[in-house]
């Protein structure tokens, strides 16, 4: 998750008025794919279990919300346009904020001032 200590920040100042989900995803940058230099050293998801695996390697930087893992068939995803990662913000069950595809259209500070104006 790019950026956690600021989505860990939001969560802290806004989860008395949203609640907050990560939803793990396909592995964006595996290393047996297109990865990073100084990347987590993480594979192609072959099956939910090495995904779920996966997932708590995020668990372990304990993200102070639940994780949750996408299906194998990626329709989280696909639905939500997040590969690699995205943020959003609903209320009512409509998405009041898209977000940016990340890493650089990932941006916290904006999730901020959007639940600024809902405070």
């Amino acid at each position: 998750l790019f950026k956690l200590d600021e989505f860990k920040q939001l969560v802290r100042d806004f989860g008395d008025v949203a609640d907050f989900l990560v939803i793990y995803i396909a592995e964006a940058h595996a290393t047996d794919g297109w990865a990073f230099a100084n990347n987590v050293d993480i594979n192609q998801h072959r099956s939910l279990q090495e995904r779920l695996t996966a997932a708590k390697s995020l668990i372990k930087e304990n993200p102070l919300c639940p994780v949750v893992v996408d299906e194998m068939n990626d329709i989280t995803a696909s639905r939500y346009g997040a590969l690699p990662e995205r943020l959003y913000v609903l209320q009512g069950g409509k998405v009041i904020y898209k977000g940016g595809k990340g890493p650089w259209g990932y941006s916290p500070e904006e999730v901020r001032k959007v639940l600024q104006k809902m405070t």
